[in-house]
């Protein structure tokens, strides 16, 4: 006698099946009912545990078909015993993700503005800006950004956010910053000279950033009160070699790169 199986689904009403993938340490994963996205921190009787990149955790049930790894559905499992230990975090404070490849280019952009913020940027932030796909663009001058956002056309779906250096209330920076602010075009900046005086003293082995009399050039008056050679260009390698993480930067500046991240990768309404 022919044997049939007990399943009577007709195979194109079967689900695909999808991937196993183990959840260890630092896979980031979104959980699609909810939209968290987080790293994997702790897998244990049948949940797991993520953590976003604000720090915020979240315990999940480990069901089939649960999550999302790159925008394909999976089903999370255990991982083998001796798997790797906690994953390190990166320069911005956020969770490694060993071997994560950057997420395709969103359609919004930062611009910052001056190359050694931009530099500096990259090199705390970059890791974190490569996963949520956010592409920095360097801005010559305040004077471009009219142009700049006028040609972008920033919407719902491609926010612009912007970093100008020493946004003071009332100066002309402020007012071309306020023309071009919207909906979809966040202008910050942080209250600094120069990004140089968001690097903490300490971080440098100095006691604080000297004062530079007024009419003289700011950059090469705090090489001379320092004792370092005349070179600006070799002075910010100096700076920049001098940090490492987000903790060798003053909390001014980390909380503006922090808001134009979260304004750009928002989801749009």
């Amino acid at each position: 006698m022919r044997q049939y199986s007990a399943d009577l689904t007709p195979p194109w009403k079967k689900p695909e099946p999808v991937p196993e993938v183990a959840a260890e340490p630092g896979l980031v994963v979104e959980e699609p009912v909810t939209g968290f996205c987080g790293a994997v921190i702790r897998c244990e009787a049948g949940t797991v545990t993520l953590e976003d990149r604000f720090g915020k955790h979240r315990v999940f049930p480990m069901e089939p078909r649960g999550f999302l790894l790159e925008g394909r559905v999976v089903t999370l499992v255990r991982p083998a015993p001796g798997g790797p230990a906690r994953p390190t975090r990166t320069a911005s404070g956020s969770v490694a993700v060993p071997g994560a490849r950057a997420r395709v280019a969103r359609a919004g952009r930062i611009y910052v503005e001056g190359r050694h913020d931009a530099e500096l940027v990259e090199k705390v932030w970059g890791d974190d800006l490569r996963i949520e796909g956010v592409v920095v663009e360097y801005l010559e001058g305040v004077d471009d950004l009219p142009s700049i956002v006028e040609s972008f056309a920033p919407g719902p779906d491609a926010r612009l956010g912007i970093l100008v250096d020493h946004l003071v209330p009332g100066s002309k920076e402020w007012r071309i910053a306020r023309s071009v602010t919207s909906d979809h075009a966040l202008v910050v900046g942080h209250p600094y000279i120069d990004v140089w005086e968001a690097v903490k003293p300490s971080s440098l082995g100095i006691g604080a950033w000297p004062r530079v009399p007024r009419g003289q050039d700011w950059k090469t008056g705090v090489c001379r009160a320092l004792g370092w050679p005349e070179n600006t260009g070799a002075a910010w390698q100096r700076i920049l070699s001098g940090v490492h993480s987000y903790k060798d930067l003053e909390p001014e500046l980390l909380g503006r790169v922090e808001e134009l991240i979260d304004f750009v990768t928002a989801p749009a309404p």
